[in-house]
């Protein structure tokens, strides 16, 4: 038996997410029937995380246990024949027999894109947040680093996230940036509950709109305040970006 660590992009707006859904289009979904026909059996591909309906990877790091012989570039060359364009394999390597893509995920780092400009290009509709209206642009970009540290992100997190026996996860870099018509929120971290990056961009829209403080969203991260962070970003901005593993 071998394990195959793959190294995966996608365009997920077409896709119910990552996760194997019964009558639904999935990125696992649609892999573990590739590898099946492959290996001539069926298997299970696990994935580092699982990305939202829309949101979409442009790497993401997944597994399978294949007793195919096959060389790897043959696979890959074989895997992304029968996949569909949105979905591309881009590395495959034999890794250990134990590696797990989540267990063992030192970082993960997502980025959501916002276009500002009055007129959305069509070509960039399907992978932005389309946000023309008045910001304080200055006082997203200050209060994007309150973020950074361990916190107890339940605030942040999908209500069936918030049931976790932890919601603690450690934020090591939040950070917004702008260039030109476009407005970057960049998130790298341990890990991170269900919707809980869009629902940090929705927050910081709040804050650039004004309607929100540094006192506010401080109190986001402090579970005994019972709010609830948002509204909730659309999935077509977000992108996976890197998920690091030590070595």
């Amino acid at each position: 038996m071998r394990r195959i660590k793959l190294t995966l992009a996608y365009d997920g707006t077409d896709f119910h997410g990552w996760q194997v859904q019964p009558e639904l289009d999935t990125i696992q979904g649609t892999l573990e029937k590739v590898f099946a026909e492959i290996e001539g059996q069926a298997v299970h591909v696990a994935g580092s995380g699982r990305t939202d309906a829309g949101v979409h990877a442009l790497c993401q790091t997944a597994a399978v246990s294949l007793s195919n012989p096959i060389p790897l570039a043959n696979l890959r060359r074989a895997a992304n024949r029968l996949l569909p364009p949105a979905i591309r394999i881009l590395e495959v390597e034999e890794t250990a027999l134990d590696f797990h893509p989540r267990h063992h995920a030192a970082s993960k780092t997502y980025e959501y894109r916002m276009f500002r400009g009055e007129v959305c290009p069509p070509v960039e509709w399907r992978y932005v947040h389309h946000y023309p209206y008045p910001l304080d642009l200055n006082r997203m970009m200050t209060l994007a680093p309150l973020l950074e540290g361990s916190h107890d992100f339940s605030a942040f997190a999908a209500a069936d996230d918030r049931e976790l026996e932890s919601t603690v996860r450690t934020i090591f870099s939040s950070r917004v940036e702008l260039s030109g018509d476009r407005l970057f929120y960049r998130v790298s971290g341990s890990g991170f509950l269900k919707h809980m990056v869009r629902n940090i961009v929705g927050t910081l829209l709040e804050a650039g709109k004004g309607n929100l403080g540094r006192d506010g969203v401080r109190e986001f991260l402090t579970p005994v305040s019972g709010k609830r962070a948002g509204p909730t970003a659309p999935a077509k901005g977000l992108f996976l970006v890197r998920v690091d593993y030590e070595r």
